[in-house]
């Protein structure tokens, strides 16, 4: 693979390929259903948004056909970041953001009512009220890459829920076409965005033949049960109380990105007049940024074994306040040989305790088995014995004195 933004996939050896059907699902908005009734006020926006495709064009099919062989041959697909923006219909540009300033997208998530907290690497999607949760989900199940744990959200998420609010363009298809390659150039055996692959086989080879008595997947596309669970929350997250209004792009089809450029502002001037902007404002003020964006990964710099210098004699010099230093250096000396000290002691005592059970159990063994020996050699035979022995010698020491009949 020479170049960052193309990538040859041989589509074959599908005995070896694994998916999730949980994984890079469709979104089904159908008001029939009975518990979409909850989240009405919600479902016109995702309606409407420009990444619409990807969220939930199901190609007529949810059959997964991985062997493409046309004629007998098998046929190598190149994919590149921009099949991938054509394909599934992207908004974005190749100068399109993969990021927003981190302050920026907090201040987007406490204006839609985000209760959790803000210096947490993970954002969970229980900390939303229900309308911005479905949303989300929404989101998170068909563009992230990952194949679990789609209760909690990245940076590189909360970038795109961003985005979509805001009506800001960002690099869907960047983010998608990397996580494609890395999966395909890793070892793992599950393979990422099974749907859209699909979507770019068919656009390959508009012919494809699907075998449904042999698909390999089968996707869990939303259903009822799926907003059940949506609607419900844990009793470790209970549903957050803060009352949110729609803004920006979800309360208006016909909303611009005033700030195209810097990426700062998540109010326009109006809004910042809103009562609600202080309480942001307050929260914000405890964030911190630490971490770094989504796609690099901070290396630890490992330390110089350098040698300290030499101190020098002169005034003014950093080997000045030496004094001062072995000072310092005496005083820890001082505490470090007290609690050696302290610790000789309780290991003398742990000593002393230790050789005293051993012997009160010695004891308690040496007292049993004295008494074992002894119950096994009693016979009742030698008390009787030795009482004659007793009585015949206490009789053998008394004086014999006659009666006087016997005189």
């Amino acid at each position: 693979m020479t170049n960052s933004h193309e990538m040859p996939i041989r589509v074959k050896c599908a005995s070896i390929v694994e998916f999730d059907p949980s994984h890079n699902i469709c979104c089904v908005y159908d008001e029939k259903l009975p518990k979409m009734a909850v989240f009405k006020d919600i479902v016109q926006f995702t309606k409407r948004l420009p990444i619409q495709k990807a969220l939930t064009n199901q190609h007529s099919s949810d059959v997964i056909t991985l062997s493409v062989s046309l004629d007998g041959e098998d046929k190598a697909i190149i994919i590149t970041e921009q099949l991938v923006r054509e394909v599934l219909d992207f908004p974005n540009d190749e100068n399109s953001p993969t990021s927003f300033p981190k302050r920026m997208v907090k201040g987007c998530m406490l204006r839609m009512g985000y209760s959790g907290p803000l210096n947490n690497a993970k954002y969970l999607k229980a900390c939303f009220t229900k309308p911005y949760k479905f949303f989300i989900h929404s989101v998170v199940h068909t563009l992230s890459y990952r194949k679990g744990g789609c209760d909690v959200m990245k940076d590189y998420q909360m970038c795109m829920v961003t985005a979509l609010v805001l009506n800001k363009k960002y690099s869907f298809s960047i983010i998608v076409f990397h996580y494609m390659k890395e999966n395909i150039t890793s070892k793992s055996r599950i393979w990422v965005y099974p749907r859209f692959v699909q979507m770019m086989l068919d656009h390959a080879y508009p012919d494809l033949v699907k075998d449904e008595d042999y698909d390999l997947l089968v996707l869990n596309h939303m259903d009822n049960e799926t907003l059940i669970r949506l609607s419900k929350y844990h009793k470790h997250w209970p549903e957050p109380k803060t009352k949110t209004e729609f803004f920006r792009f979800i309360k208006d089809a016909n909303y611009e990105d005033p700030d195209l450029v810097n990426h700062l502002k998540w109010r326009n001037d109006e809004e910042m007049k809103e009562k609600s902007v202080a309480d942001e404002l307050t929260k914000l003020a405890e964030f911190k940024e630490t971490r770094n964006d989504w796609f690099t990964k901070e290396e630890k710099k490992k330390r110089s074994r350098t040698r300290t210098p030499k101190a020098q004699a002169e005034e003014g010099s950093s080997s000045q306040p030496q004094k001062k230093r072995k000072k310092k250096v005496v005083e820890t000396l001082l505490v470090v040989n007290r609690k050696k000290m302290k610790l000789k002691q309780m290991l003398k005592k742990i000593k002393l305790m230790i050789k005293r059970k051993v012997l009160l159990i010695m004891k308690k063994v040496i007292d049993a088995e004295v008494e074992r020996c002894i119950r096994e050699n009693y016979d009742p035979r030698d008390r009787l014995i030795k009482e004659k022995r007793k009585r015949s010698a206490v009789d053998d020491d008394e004086t014999y004195i006659p009666t006087p009949e016997h005189v």
